[in-house]
């Protein structure tokens, strides 16, 4: 079988999002399915591999949204793609701090790859779940974390010509090679298009059908339970007609079409569709803030401080080296947002006031 033909099964033509969903996590040949994608051996670096303060201050909001909750004897946290487990691992030795909270905690982590569970499971002990649905949480209230999630969960794109909506869709010829084409959208399609003020008056659009089919589940839980969802990923606020489709290997741009399920492939996330949907849903939003406001917020710079007392001259170089990957404007600081999303009668929450 040719490579090209793994990733189409039984259709010959494909959708962009459910084309990329194959080539991302097929059980065999997908690329979350046989490899490492993280740190300087992989394709890309998250924040938590820059440095352990990113996931200490997660920690620590996480403990003051327990205590806005009114410190419940029942206290959920679910993190959603928690890669490599680096987040959990630090979350764990963090939550020891505070015992009160830590007794009470139940921390789950929902991972799709088989082969990062795996991984997950060598660095992390019995204190935390595996989940594959929410159905085990029964109590709440929780919370939702998600550290570049979203943008992993294939987006469906649109062209928009005079009143026509066309949608891209990969084709594999009879030469076995991929081409892309756009075909006419289908009426359900442009109708949740059309409900979605962020999206009007845009000729290119990109949808996140998957990622709010996931969503919709967190939400239902939410409304049900009480809690908050908070993400932090690389995205915009203002839609602008680009095409945020990208593809990575090793740290370098790759050819979307080249290297399929070997490169990580992602797009950028419209924080405005997800403020929107998430308020359709029922739940309160708070505005969008940039990862350098939340992180600054919530006391990163004196956290980092308090560290650099007991190190050495180069040990402090490289920490503030290391935050300024997280905080500065030309790296993640104003290009990664923050959204929460919550129900509950308070909004006091750490990091947004």
């Amino acid at each position: 079988m040719n490579s090209n033909q793994i990733f189409f099964k039984k259709s010959r033509i494909l959708p962009a999002d459910q084309f990329f969903r194959n080539v991302l996590y097929d059980k065999k040949f997908g690329y979350y399915a046989s490899q490492m994608p993280f740190g300087k051996n992989g394709d890309f670096i998250t924040a938590p591999k820059i440095s352990n303060i990113f996931s200490e201050i997660i920690a620590i909001w996480i403990v003051a949204s327990w205590e806005t909750f009114g410190k419940p004897k029942n206290f959920n946290i679910v993190e959603l793609g928690p890669g490599d487990g680096s987040l959990a691992s630090i979350l764990l030795k963090s939550f020891k701090k505070f015992p009160e909270f830590n007794s009470i905690k139940n921390l789950f982590l929902l991972e799709k790859s088989n082969f990062l569970r795996k991984v997950q499971k060598k660095k992390l002990n019995k204190d935390v779940k595996w989940i594959n649905n929410f159905d085990e949480i029964k109590k709440g209230p929780v919370i939702f974390f998600g550290n570049e999630f979203f943008d992993a969960i294939p987006i469906k794109q649109f062209k928009k010509i005079k009143n026509n909506f066309f949608e891209k869709s990969y084709v594999l010829d009879k030469d076995k090679k991929i081409r892309e084409i756009f075909v006419k959208a289908s009426q359900m399609s442009v109708k949740i298009i059309k409900s979605y003020k962020s999206l009007k008056n845009l000729k290119f659009i990109e949808f996140p059908q998957f990622g709010l089919q996931e969503l919709k589940k967190i939400n239902k839980k939410i409304l049900k339970l009480g809690g908050c969802i908070l993400m932090v990923d690389y995205g915009y606020v203002k839609p602008s007609n680009q095409n945020t489709l990208q593809s990575v290997m090793k740290h370098k741009r790759n050819n979307l079409l080249h290297n399929l399920g070997k490169a990580d492939i992602t797009a950028h996330v419209n924080f405005a569709l997800l403020g929107e949907f998430f308020k359709k849903d029922g739940l309160n939003v708070k505005n969008v803030i940039t990862q350098k406001q939340f992180l600054a917020k919530m006391g990163i710079l004196e956290r980092a401080q308090v560290i650099s007392k007991t190190m050495k001259f180069r040990e402090q170089s490289d920490l503030y080296l290391r935050l300024n990957r997280l905080l500065g404007p030309k790296y993640m600081g104003d290009l990664f947002k923050v959204i929460l999303a919550y129900k509950f009668n308070k909004n006091n929450f750490a990091g947004f006031k």
